[in-house]
């Protein structure tokens, strides 16, 4: 299995992924990297009060640091 890193941006803050996941194929990163973003905005709108649109982002690398996929969501 490859391993993929799935780094967080959350506004202008960027959190890099030192870890990574190991994933048997690109579908399943896509579904991690949707679950975790979907995790993350569940959890800033709880969050959230009156802090105005927000936006994040996760971007996966794979183990050469090549970036595979990019995922966004932007709420306000």
């Amino acid at each position: 299995m490859k391993r993929y890193y799935f780094d967080i941006i959350d506004g202008d803050e960027i959190f890099p992924d030192e870890e990574g996941l190991e994933l048997s194929t690109i579908e399943k990163v896509q579904e991690e990297a949707a679950r975790s973003l979907a995790d993350m905005a569940r959890d800033a709108v709880r969050s959230q009060s009156g802090k105005g649109k927000q936006e994040m982002a996760i971007e996966v690398r794979d183990d050469h640091g090549l970036a595979l996929l990019w995922q966004i969501i932007g709420f306000s």
